[in-house]
């Protein structure tokens, strides 16, 4: 709990056996988190018995892709405070207290995973990833006249309640280019939001997007493209039409 508010942790997992008990105690081990959801998104075998080895709640979500899993963990989440995080080994349960002290002042903060005292030996965040991040962040600041964006790939993140209310009934990306989408969704609609650094370590196991480079260009492209319709259809009073998330509230 955070100055009275509940805080809920969501990890998608889909290829993180090895590493999601592990995540699962680091997160709690902060001391501010009441409630871990893990969504298995078709996960590897022996997940659930991973998860059910903590005192984490385990759900399920058939229709694949990182943007449904979020979107069910996000709707079965309890907390007054949402972080999104990966239980892949990246992220630091420690970092949890450094959002929660920036979200007194607004209800959405980003993380980046691009400043060097940050980045552990081992990450997977060479100068491709990196400097890719950075040019889309700086793309979406220079379009959209936003705060500082370094890393629009970084999926740990903090809402409020009340915020995510608000822009749930606007998903529609239910695949890895949801997090972006947020973003944007978060921008669209004039809510605060501030980027700070998180800590980001080697990844137990391989990720299934950005272990290629073929794959994270591709999908970096996407995100491109998305960021440049909703930017020259904004200037025509456009706003993103309710989506497909079923599980707005």
């Amino acid at each position: 709990m955070w100055k009275n508010k509940t805080v809920s942790v969501v990890f998608p997992t889909y290829n993180e056996k090895d590493s999601i008990r592990a995540a699962i105690k680091d997160f709690f081990a902060s001391g501010y988190v009441d409630e871990v959801v893990v969504v298995n998104n078709n996960a590897a075998a022996g997940t659930d018995d991973e998860v059910q080895a903590t005192k984490a709640r385990l759900v399920h979500e058939s229709a694949q892709g990182y943007g449904h899993a979020i979107w069910k963990g996000l709707a079965e989440a309890t907390g007054d405070i949402l972080i999104i995080a990966e239980p892949d080994g990246t992220f630091s349960g420690h970092d949890v207290i450094k959002m929660l002290a920036y979200s007194d002042d607004v209800p959405v903060v980003f993380g980046t995973r691009t400043q060097r005292e940050f980045v552990w030996e081992g990450a997977n965040m060479g100068r491709f990833l990196k400097w890719g991040n950075w040019a889309v962040g700086k793309l979406v600041e220079f379009l959209f006249n936003t705060t500082i964006l370094t890393d629009v790939g970084c999926s740990m993140r903090l809402y409020h309640r009340e915020t995510y209310e608000k822009i749930a009934p606007y998903f529609s990306i239910g695949g890895s280019a949801f997090g972006p989408q947020m973003l944007l969704i978060v921008i669209l609609n004039g809510i605060h939001f501030i980027e700070i650094p998180v800590n980001y370590k080697k990844r137990v196991g391989e990720s299934s997007v950005t272990g290629s480079k073929i794959k994270a260009f591709f999908l970096g492209m996407s995100m491109i493209g998305m960021i440049l319709r909703y930017r020259l259809k904004s200037w025509f009073g456009w706003r993103p039409p309710r989506g497909a998330n079923p599980y707005a509230p």
